[in-house]
């Protein structure tokens, strides 16, 4: 069902809007906007190249936007970074496949068959829609989104041997991520069920409005998952399952866009923690904090303590763009690698029944102990994640963008919103491997500050992941943002792809970010269209 967006106010409104450089929320007097326009204009306000040297300047109004390779890699590096973009095509196959054995190895249990399928043109998923007059849609194919799950067992906040370095704990029989497709035999009920993973989840929607002072309106819409037939227990006893108790958390997942990500992991752990502030010591409402997390890397060169900063992921629950792209290939795809050589669903039931049904034709490695995606493909494909380039901005004289670069100041969106890092220089590595020059000491304009964040009840999934607690977040970067719909008009924000618009992003934020979300809603409709015209310029 589309969100009939009611927020509207008059061209003539963005007109007057455009010629004052700043107004403040509550300005009502021209004292007041003649002070706030002698101020300095913020240092972001007029710049381009967010990505410093890695930025594209060329494909700014593309639908390829986001699938630029960095203009500064060498001419080997450009070949590699492009073998990566036909793996993240690739689409996978049912093992064996004879005539093709390098596309075989998915599943058998999955969530999707190639990494575009969730990450569209590189940018986020589609929104799945309900037709007129239906109450819920089954995900299947066109779903970019799953669930993650757990059991809830409290808070962990020190990662140790001791307390498995606060994984998350898996659904018994199950893991911690529900697949809701499979290759045809998957399932002992495969005859009368076909294709189905673990369970069917089903997808509806809630809605709620939320009106502004001026007496505009916004609908809000809330996804709402339900699980039915999972494997483990018969259709007269399903509420037996190990996946239906009152003690398994689930969370939606949604594919963010993969451009930039190399930069945002050559920002050195003192510069993210130099932002950080747990116990909001300067009470300003806002306590960011890192989220540490179990890094393989690390522990399969036997790291005695394998455990790295967070930086990827909804909840920055991973350490790199290796550790991110493999764990997802093994995850959303069932395909092994190096780094994750054990099937998805290894030593459950399920696994242990389909391997007898099949006769171990599809164990995961070959007779060799290769796994199913090999080094190669592996390097090549996290290679292509790590050297996308950043889209340049649009718009930036636009005398609205640059009113709202100030109250995007002025209302402290950049208290999580952080403008601009500098990546680091030296003899570096991302995910274990040396890191391309091109990433180096670069001036860059993410707009996060890579922390954790409480954003209120309205977004909490009540799951811990690793140190992160179920009201927190970690800060999206905005670079970008206003290409969104221009790679896929089907896109949508946050983890669960809620909102259509940021507009609708915004009203969503809560905790933390509630006295900011307070005093956007508290703008005139011409400020609050400036505020978003800069955030779309991104």
């Amino acid at each position: 069902m589309k969100i009939l967006i009611r927020a509207k106010w008059s061209n003539l409104a963005i007109i007057i809007a455009s010629s004052i450089i700043v107004s403040g929320c509550n300005s009502s007097s021209s004292d007041k906007k003649e002070e706030t326009q002698s101020k300095a204009q913020v240092a972001y306000t007029h710049i381009s190249q967010l990505g410093g040297d890695a930025t594209a300047v060329s494909a700014s109004d593309s639908g390829h936007g986001f699938s630029t390779p960095m203009p500064n890699l060498t001419t080997e590096q450009l070949t590699q970074h492009l073998a990566g973009d036909a793996h993240f095509e690739t689409a996978f196959t049912t093992a064996p496949n004879s005539e093709h054995p390098e596309l075989d190895g998915l599943g058998p249990v999955f969530n999707n068959q190639d990494c575009n399928s969730c990450h569209q043109r590189d940018g986020r998923s589609s929104t799945i829609t309900l037709a007129q007059g239906q109450e819920r849609v089954l995900l299947g194919s066109e779903a970019g989104i799953f669930l993650r799950m757990s059991i809830d067992d409290g808070e962990c906040s020190n990662p140790s041997a001791d307390n498995n370095y606060c994984k998350n704990a898996g659904v018994d029989g199950f893991g911690t991520q529900l697949f809701h497709r499979g290759v045809l035999k998957a399932r002992d009920d495969w005859q009368e069920n076909p294709f189905i993973g673990q369970a069917d989840v089903y997808l509806a929607y809630e809605y709620s409005t939320v009106e502004y002072a001026d007496g505009s309106s916004v609908e809000l819409k809330k996804p709402i998952f339900s699980i039915e037939q999972p494997y483990d227990v018969s259709a007269e006893n399903r509420l037996d399952s190990a996946i239906l108790q009152a003690d398994v958390r689930y969370s939606p997942r949604n594919g963010m866009p993969v451009f930039g990500l190399g930069l945002l992991e050559l920002i050195s752990d003192t510069d993210i923690l130099a932002n950080a502030d747990e116990n909001d010591s300067n009470s300003d409402g806002i306590s960011g904090r890192p989220n540490w997390v179990f890094d393989p890397i690390k522990a399969q060169s036997n790291d005695p303590v394998p455990v790295s900063l967070g930086r990827f992921g909804w909840k920055a629950s991973t350490p790199s763009v290796r550790v991110q792209s493999l764990g997802a290939l093994r995850g959303d795809m069932g395909v092994t690698n190096p780094l994750f050589p054990d099937e998805s669903i290894a030593n459950t039931p399920l696994h242990e029944s389909y391997l007898t049904r099949t006769n171990f034709v599809d164990t995961g490695v070959d007779e060799q102990g290769n796994t199913e995606a090999s080094q190669e493909f592996s390097d090549e494909v996290v290679f292509y994640a790590e050297t996308l380039a950043v889209p340049a901005r649009r718009n930036i004289e636009n005398e609205s963008v640059i009113a709202g670069a100030q109250l995007f100041d002025q209302v402290n969106c950049t208290g999580c919103h952080q403008p601009d890092f500098t990546t680091a220089k030296g003899e570096l590595l991302v995910g274990g491997l040396p890191a391309p020059d091109g990433l180096k000491g670069q001036k860059i304009y993410p707009f996060t500050d890579m922390l954790l964040h409480d954003l209120g009840e309205g977004l909490a999934d009540n799951r811990r992941d690793f140190t992160a607690t179920g009201v927190e977040w970690k800060t999206r970067p905005l670079w970008g943002i206003g290409l969104t719909k221009t790679v896929n008009p089907a896109a949508g924000f946050l983890h669960d792809g809620r909102a259509a618009t940021v507009e609708e992003a915004i009203l969503w934020h809560g905790g933390e970010a509630q006295q900011s979300k307070a005093d956007f809603m508290a703008m005139t409709p011409a400020d609050r269209q400036a505020l978003l015209d800069f955030v779309m310029s991104l």
